[in-house]
Parts: C-alpha cells; structure tokens; sequence
C-alpha cells in the first residue's frame, strides 16, 4: 500500500510550504492538491492556483510525488495544459501525476456555458484525454471534436514524452471506466454520495468489482480517496479501519486529507503524525 495526502489551496505558500515539506518527511509517497476554480465547500475561503502552487511544492520537496485532485476540461484546454504538465514535470524532475476527471460542482458554470449532462461531460473527457495523450506523446498535433481543437499543435521533439506522465483517471460509470483501463496509469475514485460511511463503503466495493470486470484480469493501480463520508484522520482506528478494508479490496493507494482547523476535513496535526509514525509503516 502507497499513502497520499491532500492539502487544499487554500493558504498562503508561508503556511503551505511547510505542510508540502512535512509532508515528505513523514513518509507520504504522494501530495496531491485540488484543481478547482473554487470547491463548493469552501467558497468563502481564500483558494490559490493549482499549477503555481505544485510548481512551489516541487521546489520546496524533492522524492513525494505530486499531483492535481484532479484536473478536467471544466476551465482546461489540452494544449496549454500541456505546457503546464511539462514545465511541472521537469521540474519535479519526473514526479509529476495528473489525476483527471470529467469534472463537475460550479466549476462546470462558473465561466457561463451550458451544464453539460452527465453523458457530455464524458463525451468531453473522452475527448480531452485522448487530445492531451497525442500532445504530450506527438509533436504537430491536428484534432477537431466536438469541444476541443488543435491546429499543428506542435511539442518538440526534446519535450515528447515516451512514456508520458501518468494519467490517474477518476471514473465511476461504464464508459469513464473503460477510459481510465485505455489511458490510466491508475485508477481513482471517491465512491458515490451516501447517506453513512458503510453505504458509502459498499458503493466503493461495488466499483471495484466493475473495474474488475472491465480489466478482465490486467493490472491497474488503484487509488481510493478516503474521505468522502467519515474524515479517516478523525482518529488512529478510523484510519487503520479504512485502510484496511481497502486493502482487501485491492487497492493500491489511499489519499486523505490535511487536518484543517474547523469545517470539512477538521482534524489534528497530533492524529496525522501518530497514525505516520505508527500506522503507515505497518500497513505499507
């Protein structure tokens, strides 16, 4: 089992810098941060850019992994994502992952536009997945789809990517999951909104038996997001129960989140170190 930690955009990089560092120093494998205009959450908190503050990160660590929770076609276009991606990962010097999604929340409104349905927002990740893999992969890329188009879109052979930087594809229904088997490096999910955790873990096994289905034996790491019906930091057993039972459902990785002060996610810095000095070890 490999361990993440996410830690919101939501501070000054004074207050941020050291979570990134510490984040190294108590064993995570990887730090993630959302890629969101705003998160419906925490709208009335400050929020800072994603690329500039993993860019930071990259600088400020130098083994964890890091990586966006995730990014999707909401305010993104393939090729100056591209330009990103690169620049992150040379300077990460190759540590860079690009979780993606379809993406949703008022993200998907806040630019005006229409709300897509769920089945247009996979029409659009199709198309944006496949457009970002030929732009990090192929230099002189033309692409013309329904959402996204490119026009002798060029990355030069010094920045063509083989292998390319892992794509870690957050997929829930029989398409995205198909998608994430075609291009993922790595799957992810958050499981489905339910009414307590057991529902909500029941929802996870479910998944798990649908990507099984869809690989039909083939690897695939898979990484499950911890927190979206109990704050698996809200004490020692809390995490070791949800990780464990994750492991038996065979997943690779788990992501939790920073401890914050009050609110979503509210927690203490006491538990995280406990459960990194005591728990992570032994599970890993």
């Amino acid at each position: 089992m490999r361990f993440g930690i996410t830690i919101l955009p939501e501070y000054r990089w004074s207050e941020a810098e050291p979570k990134w560092r510490r984040a190294e120093e108590l064993g995570f494998d990887h730090a993630w941060t959302y890629d969101h205009l705003t998160w419906s959450g925490l709208q009335d908190s400050p929020w800072y850019g994603t690329m500039p503050t993993l860019t930071a990160a990259a600088l400020a660590t130098s083994t964890i992994k890091l990586g966006t929770f995730v990014t999707s076609p909401n305010f993104r276009h393939p090729l100056t994502l591209t330009r990103e991606l690169l620049a992150l990962d040379d300077i990460s010097a190759g540590r860079f992952l690009c979780g993606i999604g379809s993406g949703g929340g008022i993200d998907s409104t806040i630019l005006g536009g229409d709300d897509l349905t769920p089945r247009q927002k996979v029409d659009r990740l199709e198309e944006f997945t496949e457009l970002l893999d030929k732009l990090l992969t192929t230099d002189q890329v033309d692409f013309k789809g329904e959402y996204f188009e490119t026009r002798n879109a060029r990355t030069s052979p010094g920045c063509v990517q083989q292998p390319r930087i892992p794509f870690i594809m957050a997929a829930n229904g029989p398409r995205s999951l198909r998608l994430a088997t075609r291009y993922g490096a790595g799957w992810v999910t958050t499981g489905l909104k339910s009414a307590d955790f057991e529902s909500w873990f029941g929802s996870v096994r479910d998944l798990s038996h649908r990507l099984d289905d869809v690989l039909e034996g083939r690897p695939l790491d898979r990484y499950l997001a911890l927190d979206s019906a109990r704050y698996s930091l809200s004490s020692v057993a809390a995490f070791e129960d949800v990780v464990g039972r994750a492991a038996e459902l065979g997943f690779t990785d788990v992501i939790t989140h920073w401890p914050r002060a009050e609110g979503v996610y509210a927690g203490t810095e006491e538990v995280l170190e406990q459960v990194a000095a005591e728990v992570i070890p032994r599970l890993r």
